[in-house]
């Protein structure tokens, strides 16, 4: 067995049916914003398997702090990596 070196921050997105419409845009969303903030090495982004939240679509987890966010807007990225890993 072999322990990967992995960011101890992450965000996970959901990729369920309903959720998975909006997936892709955020995720790329969150990586760029990470990026400008210079923290991509420290916060990754991951694709979840649906979480049975699909009416509040599209829907985020920030990890290690365990805050659930629906209804994620790209506009409100930057507000986001700003409160939670800032």
């Amino acid at each position: 067995m072999k322990k990967l070196d992995a960011p101890e921050k992450v965000i996970f997105i959901c990729d369920g049916k309903k959720c998975g419409h909006y997936c892709k845009e955020l995720r790329k969303g969150f990586r760029i914003e990470l990026k400008e903030s210079e923290l991509k090495k420290e916060v990754d982004v991951v694709r979840m398997t649906c979480t049975d939240n699909c009416k509040h679509a599209p829907v985020i987890s920030i990890q290690p702090k365990n805050v659930w966010i629906g209804e994620v807007e790209e506009k409100e990225i930057p507000r986001i990596v700003k409160e939670y890993f800032k």
